[in-house]
């Protein structure tokens, strides 16, 4: 096979993989799309506003706002502490410190 043909091999089954590489381009955007969206909708059911007229202690409110966000990074990143922390933005040993004062239990099933 000479040269010339290879290169009209090559420029004829280019379309189809550029098209191909379109199409997973396209199906990556839309998942991603619609994971960020499901994580919006769960952080709106998370949530819940203060009833002031009954009286909120801040302290209580703070201790259920960081029990969320923990559980929250913990399930994104399957149990791993280390990248938890790095997800909140905290010092390992800080997230470990928080997760015992808590009393965090792991919500993942770990493999068997």
């Amino acid at each position: 096979m000479n040269s010339e043909s290879t290169l009209l091999t090559e420029s004829n089954s280019s379309p189809e993989t550029n098209s191909d590489a379109n199409v997973d381009a396209r199906l990556n955007t839309l998942r991603e799309t619609v994971l960020q969206l499901l994580d919006e909708v769960e952080s709106l059911a998370i949530s819940r506003p203060v009833d002031i007229k009954r009286g909120a202690r801040f302290s209580d409110e703070v201790r259920q706002f960081e029990v969320t966000l923990i559980r929250t990074a913990l399930g994104r990143t399957s149990g791993s502490q280390i990248r938890a922390a790095k997800l909140l933005g905290l010092k390992p040993t800080t997230l470990n410190a928080k997760i015992k004062r808590y009393n965090i239990a792991p919500t993942y099933q770990p493999q068997v």
